[in-house]
Protein backbone atom coordinates (compact mmCIF):
# COMPACT_ATOMS: atom_id res chain seq x y z
CA UNK A 1 0.00 0.00 0.00
CA UNK A 2 1.47 3.35 -1.05
CA UNK A 3 1.83 6.23 1.38
CA UNK A 4 1.73 9.99 0.95
CA UNK A 5 5.45 10.19 1.67
CA UNK A 6 6.51 7.99 -1.26
CA UNK A 7 8.08 9.65 -4.31
CA UNK A 8 6.73 9.23 -7.80
CA UNK A 9 7.53 5.81 -9.35
CA UNK A 10 11.06 5.70 -10.70
CA UNK A 11 12.25 8.76 -8.78
CA UNK A 12 14.08 8.71 -5.47
CA UNK A 13 12.65 10.89 -2.71
CA UNK A 14 15.87 12.90 -2.47
CA UNK A 15 15.79 13.62 -6.21
CA UNK A 16 12.16 14.73 -6.06
CA UNK A 17 12.87 17.06 -3.17
CA UNK A 18 15.87 18.57 -4.95
CA UNK A 19 13.80 19.23 -8.07
CA UNK A 20 11.04 20.82 -6.02
CA UNK A 21 13.67 23.04 -4.39
CA UNK A 22 15.11 24.10 -7.75
CA UNK A 23 11.62 24.84 -9.12
CA UNK A 24 10.58 26.89 -6.11
CA UNK A 25 10.03 30.64 -6.58
CA UNK A 26 11.72 30.98 -3.18
CA UNK A 27 15.06 29.93 -4.69
CA UNK A 28 17.19 33.10 -4.34
CA UNK A 29 17.98 33.65 -8.02
CA UNK A 30 15.61 36.56 -8.76
CA UNK A 31 13.08 34.87 -11.05
CA UNK A 32 10.20 36.73 -9.41
CA UNK A 33 11.55 40.08 -10.61
CA UNK A 34 11.08 39.37 -14.35
CA UNK A 35 7.99 39.21 -16.55
CA UNK A 36 9.80 38.26 -19.80
CA UNK A 37 7.90 40.79 -21.90
CA UNK A 38 4.51 40.19 -20.30
CA UNK A 39 4.47 43.59 -18.60
CA UNK A 40 5.12 45.26 -21.94
CA UNK A 41 2.34 43.18 -23.51
CA UNK A 42 -0.03 44.43 -20.81
CA UNK A 43 1.13 48.02 -21.38
CA UNK A 44 0.46 47.63 -25.13
CA UNK A 45 -3.04 46.22 -24.39
CA UNK A 46 -2.23 42.84 -25.92
CA UNK A 47 -2.96 41.19 -22.57
CA UNK A 48 -5.80 42.66 -20.52
CA UNK A 49 -7.85 39.64 -19.37
CA UNK A 50 -7.37 36.26 -17.75
CA UNK A 51 -7.99 34.47 -21.05
CA UNK A 52 -5.45 36.63 -22.88
CA UNK A 53 -2.87 36.12 -20.14
CA UNK A 54 -3.39 32.35 -20.27
CA UNK A 55 -3.13 32.30 -24.06
CA UNK A 56 0.02 34.46 -24.01
CA UNK A 57 1.80 32.21 -21.53
CA UNK A 58 0.78 28.99 -23.26
CA UNK A 59 2.20 30.31 -26.52
CA UNK A 60 5.36 31.45 -24.78
CA UNK A 61 5.76 28.00 -23.23
CA UNK A 62 5.56 26.22 -26.59
CA UNK A 63 7.19 28.78 -28.89
CA UNK A 64 10.14 30.01 -26.84
CA UNK A 65 10.64 27.79 -23.81
CA UNK A 66 10.10 24.33 -25.33
CA UNK A 67 11.91 25.08 -28.59
CA UNK A 68 14.70 27.08 -26.94
CA UNK A 69 15.75 27.03 -23.31
CA UNK A 70 14.16 23.68 -22.44
CA UNK A 71 15.73 22.01 -25.46
CA UNK A 72 19.11 23.45 -24.43
CA UNK A 73 18.67 22.06 -20.91
CA UNK A 74 17.85 18.61 -22.29
CA UNK A 75 21.10 18.63 -24.26
CA UNK A 76 23.25 20.27 -21.59
CA UNK A 77 22.40 17.77 -18.84
CA UNK A 78 24.15 14.77 -20.46
CA UNK A 79 27.03 17.04 -21.50
CA UNK A 80 27.57 18.01 -17.86
CA UNK A 81 27.26 14.38 -16.78
CA UNK A 82 29.99 13.22 -19.15
CA UNK A 83 32.21 16.26 -18.47
CA UNK A 84 31.96 17.67 -22.00
CA UNK A 85 32.69 21.32 -21.24
CA UNK A 86 33.12 22.17 -24.93
CA UNK A 87 29.56 21.06 -25.63
CA UNK A 88 28.29 22.96 -22.59
CA UNK A 89 30.05 26.10 -23.80
CA UNK A 90 28.52 25.69 -27.26
CA UNK A 91 25.02 25.43 -25.79
CA UNK A 92 25.62 28.35 -23.45
CA UNK A 93 26.75 30.49 -26.36
CA UNK A 94 23.61 29.56 -28.26
CA UNK A 95 21.35 30.53 -25.35
CA UNK A 96 23.07 33.90 -24.99
CA UNK A 97 22.80 34.53 -28.74
CA UNK A 98 19.02 33.99 -28.65
CA UNK A 99 18.52 36.99 -26.35
CA UNK A 100 17.42 39.73 -28.71
CA UNK A 101 17.35 42.58 -26.19
CA UNK A 102 19.70 43.69 -23.47
CA UNK A 103 17.17 43.11 -20.67
CA UNK A 104 16.54 39.49 -21.73
CA UNK A 105 20.31 38.93 -21.95
CA UNK A 106 20.82 40.47 -18.52
CA UNK A 107 18.04 38.29 -17.08
CA UNK A 108 19.56 34.98 -18.15
CA UNK A 109 23.05 36.11 -17.09
CA UNK A 110 21.90 37.35 -13.67
CA UNK A 111 19.85 34.23 -12.95
CA UNK A 112 22.66 32.00 -14.22
CA UNK A 113 25.22 33.75 -12.02
CA UNK A 114 22.91 33.62 -8.98
CA UNK A 115 22.22 29.91 -9.47
CA UNK A 116 25.97 29.25 -9.83
CA UNK A 117 26.55 31.11 -6.54
CA UNK A 118 23.81 29.05 -4.87
CA UNK A 119 25.31 25.81 -6.18
CA UNK A 120 28.75 26.86 -4.94
CA UNK A 121 27.34 27.35 -1.46
CA UNK A 122 25.39 24.07 -1.50
CA UNK A 123 28.27 21.90 -2.70
CA UNK A 124 31.27 23.59 -1.09
CA UNK A 125 32.37 20.35 0.58
CA UNK A 126 32.24 18.29 -2.64
CA UNK A 127 35.48 18.74 -4.60
CA UNK A 128 34.24 17.16 -7.84
CA UNK A 129 31.06 19.20 -7.95
CA UNK A 130 32.87 22.38 -6.94
CA UNK A 131 35.19 21.87 -9.91
CA UNK A 132 32.21 21.65 -12.28
CA UNK A 133 30.67 24.77 -10.75
CA UNK A 134 33.95 26.59 -11.40
CA UNK A 135 33.75 25.40 -15.02
CA UNK A 136 30.21 26.81 -15.17
CA UNK A 137 31.38 30.16 -13.84
CA UNK A 138 34.20 30.33 -16.39
CA UNK A 139 33.03 28.76 -19.69
CA UNK A 140 36.02 30.29 -21.52
CA UNK A 141 34.97 33.84 -20.79
CA UNK A 142 31.22 33.43 -21.38
CA UNK A 143 28.81 34.31 -18.62
CA UNK A 144 26.71 31.31 -17.60
CA UNK A 145 23.11 31.45 -18.78
CA UNK A 146 20.29 30.32 -16.52
CA UNK A 147 19.31 27.24 -18.59
CA UNK A 148 22.87 25.93 -18.61
CA UNK A 149 23.26 26.54 -14.87
CA UNK A 150 19.93 24.81 -14.28
CA UNK A 151 21.12 21.84 -16.34
CA UNK A 152 24.13 21.46 -14.04
CA UNK A 153 21.97 21.80 -10.93
CA UNK A 154 19.60 19.09 -12.11
CA UNK A 155 22.45 16.86 -13.27
CA UNK A 156 23.65 16.90 -9.64
CA UNK A 157 20.25 15.60 -8.47
CA UNK A 158 20.44 12.41 -10.53
CA UNK A 159 17.21 13.27 -12.35
CA UNK A 160 16.62 12.31 -15.97
CA UNK A 161 15.95 15.04 -18.53
CA UNK A 162 12.17 14.63 -18.48
CA UNK A 163 12.02 15.11 -14.73
CA UNK A 164 14.34 18.12 -14.85
CA UNK A 165 12.33 19.77 -17.62
CA UNK A 166 9.06 19.26 -15.77
CA UNK A 167 10.57 21.02 -12.75
CA UNK A 168 12.03 23.83 -14.86
CA UNK A 169 8.79 24.43 -16.75
CA UNK A 170 6.63 24.47 -13.64
CA UNK A 171 9.01 26.86 -11.89
CA UNK A 172 8.88 29.14 -14.93
CA UNK A 173 5.07 28.89 -14.99
CA UNK A 174 4.74 29.84 -11.33
CA UNK A 175 6.91 32.94 -11.77
CA UNK A 176 5.07 34.01 -14.91
CA UNK A 177 1.63 33.53 -13.35
CA UNK A 178 2.67 35.71 -10.44
CA UNK A 179 3.84 38.32 -12.93
CA UNK A 180 0.44 38.17 -14.67
CA UNK A 181 -1.40 38.55 -11.36
CA UNK A 182 0.53 41.75 -10.62
CA UNK A 183 0.75 43.23 -14.11
CA UNK A 184 -2.71 42.67 -15.64
CA UNK A 185 -3.81 42.65 -12.72
CA UNK A 186 -5.66 39.44 -11.85
CA UNK A 187 -6.93 37.74 -8.71
CA UNK A 188 -5.37 34.71 -7.09
CA UNK A 189 -8.15 32.42 -8.32
CA UNK A 190 -7.55 33.55 -11.90
CA UNK A 191 -3.85 32.90 -11.38
CA UNK A 192 -4.56 29.36 -10.23
CA UNK A 193 -6.72 28.70 -13.28
CA UNK A 194 -3.92 29.90 -15.55
CA UNK A 195 -1.40 27.76 -13.69
CA UNK A 196 -3.69 24.73 -14.09
CA UNK A 197 -3.85 25.33 -17.84
CA UNK A 198 -0.07 25.65 -18.05
CA UNK A 199 0.35 22.45 -16.02
CA UNK A 200 -1.81 20.67 -18.60
CA UNK A 201 0.39 21.99 -21.40
CA UNK A 202 3.78 21.34 -19.80
CA UNK A 203 4.09 17.57 -20.52
CA UNK A 204 3.70 18.15 -24.27
CA UNK A 205 6.22 20.99 -24.15
CA UNK A 206 8.69 18.75 -22.31
CA UNK A 207 8.22 15.91 -24.80
CA UNK A 208 8.89 18.34 -27.66
CA UNK A 209 11.99 19.80 -26.02
CA UNK A 210 13.52 16.38 -25.32
CA UNK A 211 13.70 15.33 -28.97
CA UNK A 212 14.84 18.54 -30.68
CA UNK A 213 18.25 18.27 -32.38
CA UNK A 214 20.58 21.25 -32.74
CA UNK A 215 19.24 22.26 -36.13
CA UNK A 216 15.62 22.37 -34.89
CA UNK A 217 16.29 24.28 -31.67
CA UNK A 218 15.17 27.92 -31.92
CA UNK A 219 13.77 30.89 -30.02
CA UNK A 220 12.22 32.91 -32.87
CA UNK A 221 9.62 35.21 -31.31
CA UNK A 222 9.69 38.64 -32.98
CA UNK A 223 6.73 40.12 -31.09
CA UNK A 224 8.36 39.22 -27.79
CA UNK A 225 11.61 40.84 -28.90
CA UNK A 226 9.79 44.03 -29.96
CA UNK A 227 7.90 44.24 -26.68
CA UNK A 228 11.06 43.60 -24.68
CA UNK A 229 12.84 46.41 -26.55
CA UNK A 230 9.94 48.73 -25.74
CA UNK A 231 9.96 47.62 -22.12
CA UNK A 232 13.56 48.75 -21.75
CA UNK A 233 12.29 52.33 -22.18
CA UNK A 234 8.87 51.96 -20.59
CA UNK A 235 8.16 54.85 -18.24
CA UNK A 236 6.67 52.88 -15.34
CA UNK A 237 7.68 49.27 -14.63
CA UNK A 238 7.17 46.67 -11.92
CA UNK A 239 9.53 44.11 -13.47
CA UNK A 240 13.07 44.06 -14.82
CA UNK A 241 12.02 42.48 -18.14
Amino acid sequence: MSTATEAAPGMASATLLQLMWLASPALPIGGFSYSEGLEAAVHAAHVTTEAQAAGWLVQQLHLTQARGDMAAIAQAMPAWQRGDVQRVQQLNGWVLATRETSELRLQTEQMGRSLADWLRNQHAADAARSAQILELAALSGQRPSYPIAFALATAFTGAVAQQALLAYAFGWAENMVQAAIKAVPLGQSAGQRILARLADEIPAAVAHAEVLPDEARQAFSPMLAILSARHEHQYSRLFRS
